[in-house]
Order: C-alpha cells, then sequence, then structure tokens
C-alpha cells in the first residue's frame, strides 16, 4: 500500500478514546492467517491506537470463529471484533459446509449482539490466490478489516449515545 493512500485512509478513521478490539483467528491455514492478523494488528497501531488496544485469540479452525466471538461480544469488553479464517477450495463439499457456517455465524451475531463483528475470512480457490489477499500481490484483507472495525465501532457507539 502506497504511503499517500495510507495518509488518506488514516484521515478518513475516526477516533475513539478507549477503543478495544477482540480478534479471532483460526490456526488452520497459519500461513495465511498470521499475516492477516498481523496486518490488522499492525493497521490498528499505525491509526494511532495502542497495541494494548487489541485482544488476540485463538481458535483451531473457522468454523470455531463464531462462538469465540460471540463470548468475546457477549463480554461486553469490545467495541468491534474482527474474525480472522481462511478456507481454500478442496475436492469436497467440506468447503461449503465451513464457508456457510463461518458466514451465517457471522451475520447472526451481527444481527444479535451491540457489537460488531467483521468478516475477514478468505474463502478462496486455491492457496496463492489466499496468499495475495494476506499481503501478498493484491492487499491484506486483515489491514482493511481493522480499518472496518474502527469505523463499525464508531457507528456502534454513536447509536449508543443517541
Amino acid at each position: 500500500m502506497s504511503t499517500e493512500l495510507q495518509e488518506n485512509i488514516s484521515i478518513n478513521l475516526p477516533w475513539l478514546d478507549g477503543l478495544k478490539v477482540g480478534i479471532v483467528a483460526a490456526r488452520w491455514n497459519s500461513k495465511i492467517t498470521e499475516p492477516l492478523l498481523n496486518g490488522a494488528i499492525e493497521r490498528i497501531v499505525e491509526a494511532g491506537y495502542s497495541r494494548d488496544a487489541v485482544t488476540v485469540q485463538r481458535v483451531p479452525g473457522t468454523v470455531e470463529l463464531t462462538f469465540a466471538a460471540a463470548q468475546m461480544a457477549k463480554s461486553g469488553n469490545y467495541d468491534a471484533i474482527i474474525m480472522i479464517g481462511c478456507v481454500i477450495r478442496g475436492g469436497t463439499p467440506h468447503f461449503d459446509y465451513v464457508c456457510d457456517n463461518a458466514t451465517q455465524g457471522c451475520a447472526i451475531l451481527n444481527a444479535t449482539q451491540d457489537v460488531p463483528i467483521i468478516f475477514c475470512v478468505l474463502t478462496t480457490d486455491n492457496e496463492q490466490q489466499a496468499l495475495d489477499r494476506a499481503g501478498g500481490a493484491l492487499c491484506n484483507k486483515g489491514t482493511e478489516a481493522a480499518e472496518a472495525a474502527i469505523e463499525m465501532a464508531a457507528i456502534a457507539r454513536a447509536s449508543k449515545t443517541n
């Protein structure tokens, strides 16, 4: 990402005193999820927040993201939660079940909890597509998820004061 683009994005991100972001990251496909996690944390820090503003919980795989995100949401300790995972298409329908589970889980949490849940689960046809989106040739979707978390946390806070 160019410096100019980073500066433009930084200007648009709101500042939230005491921001707390929970990140749930799957260990499965860690070659992908760790760069996504690092990108998210780095972006939050680049936005001016302390590393202490972020709590990371690792879970075995993408299916387990919803449960851990729900527990974080219920705690009331976070302004936003990011679900980080990666599912790479294989030769069985398992890909579809895992993707559906994570997508529906995130949607249900967003509809039922008072904290925004940010979906940062890559669903790709192959490993190279995932690598390209985890800090490779295309971008780092973890960075984008962190930006969404900050923006949505601001919306959530504003709705609580109205």
